[in-house]
């Protein structure tokens, strides 16, 4: 365990977060490991390994500084992984304790074991080291073969049958000018047609294009490709790269209208949908600025670990070990819209060695993401953010706007995701509250102080509410001396079964306690419509569960039969639910019957 969580710890620090792929699933699996060996040898059920990152970042301070500035984040992030494989270990290992016992031939199969890779998280090597230790087997061709079924199933969910390419006009690579502009003379290089999900489309490779192809959590440029003398118009969809192609989609049947064109040339003008774009772009800025505030108001530990930007709105995760609080939202808005005031033009710098920018330029690069021998960089204000970036962006914060965040809730374990607009999106949000807080207004008749009418709103519906209670306390309490009466002794018990009208499912269970409290040896059966549904209630006093085992919870599953639920509880009371309201009346004679 020592070593499993150095490993972790120092992976941790230096940027690789436990994850269900690549190189984070690495540290999750030797961490579940290690929580393993604790939970079956020394009988830990709470987190552990996380207690002793202060003690390891101690011992290593003088040569591996970055353990302790990064102690409490490591710390977090260990403990959270640590609580989601708990609260699935003692059900996967009972599952996996119950498969040994079973076996007969010396090998656990292969279903068994992706039941508990797919289930419960236990990594094919944890399961063989357990299965090891009791002197069996693991059938891991079976794994493995589950494993492919599994990918094959995704694989034909997303099935694409291509047609062959048909070749136009021969060109060696394809040129992208869209950081430099919007349009361009262009050529038709080839194009084939796809069909996935009952959906058909034409791909198109063209010799040069503005066209930005979907990269680095930006989607796709749309736009128009004008052929024929600008007589011929295509709608481009949307934009993706594939093997290092820059593909264009369109729903046009590109093979009849090619083929209907008077002449073959098909040369033409390529232009990308230019207020999209710019929506895109002010949205891909405002998360340059957003990373730049969050390390600033967090701390420098903050790593983009995945981004979505596009024309409507931006998310963007980043490494982080605690929910962010609101004077901390409120900070990192306020930084992000005080550098889009303040006007800051864009530094770009195009093919500088990757050395370079990542040593000399102390641009922050994206741990794990692959980058060539030459990067753009990109700079918004020296000394505050500058960024390895292949995306488009504003060439002046200005053009930004706006920044406004919606939202911050976590993504994953060490994990949190901030949802946020820009530009036209932020201002038309902005309107639209604003609309709400008029339309508010009006429903309050205009008050003075609109906090403090919400405020008496709020209190006034609170004191309703507790005369509702009080009211709805008063009627169980009458209905309760009325069942009072019905109560039939029968030998040594007093028996009630009953339909009632109460208000809510915890009137009725109120109902029962209080009925329990007055009469000894009770065992009733209680029914309600409420809301148009049924229920029902079952409470047997603990000396006849006692003596002769009564069983409140197994009798309501049976009754919840007839109303087509199900239901369930300890053994002297248990509730049930369904959906059928008629059957109530079957569930009273069903009960009637059962002394």
């Amino acid at each position: 365990m020592a070593d499993h969580i150095r490993a972790v710890a120092f992976a941790i620090a230096d940027g690789q977060l436990p994850s269900n792929n690549k190189a984070g699933y690495v540290i999750r699996r030797i961490l579940r490991r290690a929580v393993r060996y604790g939970y079956s040898y020394l009988g830990f059920r709470e987190p552990f390994l996380c207690t002793l990152v202060p003690r390891l970042a101690g011992q290593f301070q003088g040569v591996f500084p970055e353990l302790e500035a990064q102690k409490d984040f490591i710390e977090n992030v260990v403990r959270e992984e640590e609580n989601a494989f708990l609260r699935t270990l003692e059900n996967g290992l009972a599952l996996l304790d119950e498969a040994m016992q079973q076996n007969k031939t010396g090998e656990l199969a292969g279903a068994d074991v992706f039941k508990l890779y797919d289930t419960f998280g236990f990594p094919l090597d944890l399961t063989a080291l357990i299965a090891k230790e009791n002197n069996l087997q693991v059938d891991e061709a079976g794994f493995q073969a589950e494993m492919q079924a599994q990918k094959d199933r995704a694989r034909q969910a997303q099935a694409k049958e291509t047609d062959d390419w048909v070749e136009i006009y021969p060109a060696d690579a394809v040129a992208f000018v869209g950081y430099d502009a919007l349009e361009c003379e262009t050529q038709i290089v080839k194009y084939r047609r796809i069909r996935q999900k009952d959906q058909t489309l034409y791909q198109i490779v063209l010799d040069k294009t503005p066209f930005y192809a979907e990269s680095g959590g930006q989607v796709g440029d749309s736009g128009q490709l004008l052929l024929h003398q600008g007589q011929l118009h295509i709608d481009i969809l949307d934009t993706k790269k594939e093997n290092d192609l820059i593909i264009h989609l369109t729903e046009a049947d590109l093979g009849t209208l090619l083929a209907n064109l008077p002449d073959p040339d098909l040369s033409g003008r390529a232009v990308v949908a230019a207020f999209r774009r710019a929506l895109i772009t002010a949205h891909h800025s405002a998360t340059h600025l957003m990373h730049a505030a969050l390390r600033e108001v967090l701390g420098t530990h903050v790593a983009q670990k995945g981004q979505l930007v596009n024309d409507k709105a931006l998310r963007f995760d980043f490494s982080h070990f605690a929910k962010i609080t609101e004077e901390e939202l409120a900070r990192i808005e306020q930084i992000v819209n005080d550098k889009i005031r303040a006007a800051i033009p864009l530094e770009e710098r195009r093919n500088v060695p990757l050395a370079v920018a990542v040593e000399e330029l102390k641009a922050t690069a994206l741990f794990g993401e692959k980058y060539g021998d030459f990067v753009r960089v990109i700079t918004f204000e020296a000394g505050f953010s500058r960024e390895l970036c292949g995306g488009t962006h504003v060439p002046n914060t200005a053009q930004i706007g706006l920044f406004k965040i919606l939202a911050e809730s976590s993504s994953s374990a060490g994990v949190r995701r901030i949802e946020a607009l820009a530009s036209e999106a932020a201002q038309v949000y902005v309107q639209d509250q604003l609309q709400i807080l008029d339309d508010i207004r009006e429903m309050l008749r205009q008050p003075r102080d609109l906090k403090k009418a919400i405020h008496d709103l709020l209190e006034e519906r609170s004191q309703l509410q507790k005369q509702i209670e009080q009211f709805a306390l008063q009627q169980v309490q009458a209905l309760k001396n009325e069942l009072l009466e019905q109560v039939v002794a029968q030998k040594d018990l007093q028996f009630l079964v009953a339909l009632v009208k109460v208000p809510s499912a915890e009137a009725l269970k109120q109902l029962a306690f209080d009925l329990k409290a007055q009469v000894p040896r009770l065992f009733a059966v209680l029914g309600a419509d409420i809301a148009g549904k049924p229920q029902i209630a079952v409470m047997i006093a603990e000396e006849l569960v006692q003596e002769k085992g009564y069983h409140a919870g197994n009798l309501v599953k049976t009754l919840a039969q007839e109303i087509k639920g199900g239901g369930g509880g300890q053994p002297f009371f248990a509730t049930a639910g369904g959906k059928e309201l008629s059957g109530l009346s079957r569930v009273m004679e069903k009960a009637a019957g059962l002394l």
